[in-house]
């Protein structure tokens, strides 16, 4: 993996880097727009943290609340850079590093192609290790800090359990994907 920080993102999907569309390429099925993208990733991430924050509260009550639990608030914003770090890791080429600080932006790309596995793991990586480790861990130990990292983080990662759901049900056996701009696709090698 060589990984190249292409600073503030232009907002043109045309700037960023991509291959060739692989012969017989079939687009996953996904939303048509930014807006409607982020209607879909708003309403998951507000029900997985409902979804961790009820089990936390029947554990532990409210007593994680506290000083130490704004200081895990913090932290998932601090993680945000190492998370896309994670999903840069598990490219094997070329991947590329972009920010808009000013709209919260932050993602890689890469024009590889990759099997449906790798790129479930890739997805997923950033959340296990910043999102439900810590929960887990913080459900065990009563940590606030901990726990309030892991509710925002895995929570946070909304948009890649989105691309993982289309991974899962609509990329058959043996098939293989690619990014290509912000659209991801498919194909029989």
């Amino acid at each position: 993996m060589k990984l190249h920080y292409m600073g503030k993102f232009s907002g043109n999907e045309d700037d960023l880097p991509h291959g060739e569309h692989r012969p017989g390429a079939v687009p996953f099925r996904e939303a048509k727009d930014a807006k409607a993208l982020a209607v879909i990733a708003n309403g998951l991430a507000l029900a997985i943290l409902i979804l961790l924050v009820v089990p936390a509260v029947l554990r532990w009550g409210l007593t994680f609340l506290g000083p130490s639990s704004g200081l895990g608030c913090i932290a998932s914003l601090a993680v945000l850079f190492p998370h896309e770090l994670l999903h840069a890791v598990c490219f094997r080429e070329d991947v590329y590093l972009y920010t808009n600080w000013s709209q919260g932006m932050l993602f890689v790309v890469g024009p590889e192609e990759m099997s449906k596995s790798r790129f479930v793991l890739m997805s997923l990586l950033p959340n296990l290790v910043f999102g439900f480790f810590p929960y887990l861990l913080g459900m065990w130990t009563g940590s606030g800090f901990l726990l309030a990292l892991g509710l925002l983080s895995a929570s946070m990662g909304a948009g890649d359990y989105y691309n993982v759901f289309n991974a899962l049900t609509q990329m058959p056996k043996g098939a293989r994907t690619y990014l290509y701009q912000f659209h991801s696709f498919w194909f029989l090698p």
